[in-house]
């Protein structure tokens, strides 16, 4: 069989294959939260260092590890592929994906109170400003949308309404 040439070129695809990621972001905390995590594993020291200053440092420590791990493990993904969306535990197919917008500053705040559905579905942090509204047009579905924070709700919204099906 023979192998293939190196330097032949490679014909460029219009469409992205179904696994391909066209967008991917995780919802760190901010540097203000991790400032916090650290302050409040100081209160070890605060409530244990009258026993002995080695219990009020091994506290500390201990719940430096916990509160780390559980910032680590409750941070969301948002990925974008050609046919599916995935924001934190949830997925849903690309098809049923309607109309997407961003929302910055007062919007944004107004989209997170006044104007929330009960229904939707929500993945938002309170250190992230921006949120992206995600129509779906499942009819079997009675979530209206998503509503998602986003350091990049343009990049989100470009994903999203790029490769629409």
């Amino acid at each position: 069989m023979p192998t293939p040439d190196p330097s032949a070129p490679v014909p460029a695809r219009n469409t992205p294959s179904a696994s391909e990621v066209l967008y991917t972001e995780k919802l760190w905390p901010s540097v203000w939260i991790w400032i916090v995590v650290v302050g409040l594993s100081g209160a070890g020291i605060l409530m244990f260092g009258p026993i002995s200053p080695a219990t009020g440092i091994i506290a500390a420590l201990v719940l430096l590890a916990i509160m780390t791990t559980m910032l680590v493990l409750s941070t969301p993904t948002i990925t974008v592929t050609a046919d599916t969306l995935r924001i934190g535990r949830a997925s849903i197919d690309r098809k049923f994906v309607g109309d997407v917008e961003a929302f910055t500053k007062a919007e944004a705040t107004a989209e997170r109170g006044p104007r929330l559905n009960g229904l939707a579905y929500m993945c938002f942090r309170g250190w992230i400003d921006p949120v992206v509204k995600i129509e779906i047009t499942d009819p079997a579905d009675r979530t209206p949308y998503w509503l998602a924070s986003s350091r990049r709700p343009d990049a989100l919204v470009s994903a999203l309404v790029a490769e629409q099906r």
